[in-house]
Parts: structure tokens; C-alpha cells; sequence
């Protein structure tokens, strides 16, 4: 019940949007190559991010 109300961390939120982006990148893998790179792109910077927290 309490958990409802929780403040993600930082780290949660960015693995989130690492793991969209990532499903993203793959559903565009089959129709726009380029898209999909970008998108691979933008996970990579995100994951980065996620390793320096953990330092």
C-alpha cells in the first residue's frame, strides 16, 4: 500500500527509459534502420548514466 506512494529513484527512472528505449529500437529494427540506430543511441547515453550512479 505504501509502495503506491514511493518516489522512484533516479537510477529506477533511467532504467525505465533504458529498457523503452532499447523495446523501441528493436520494434523500429524491422522497419527503419536509422530510427532504430538513434534509438540504440540514446539507450547507450542513458545506460552510461546508470553505471556512473552506481560508482
Amino acid at each position: 500500500m505504501f509502495t503506491l506512494f514511493k518516489k522512484k529513484s533516479e537510477k529506477e527512472q533511467l532504467h525505465k527509459k533504458y529498457t523503452s528505449l532499447m523495446e523501441e529500437s528493436y520494434k523500429l529494427s524491422h522497419t527503419n534502420r536509422k530510427a532504430s540506430d538513434d534509438r540504440q543511441v540514446e539507450a547507450e547515453e542513458i545506460l552510461k548514466k546508470i553505471e556512473q550512479l552506481q560508482d
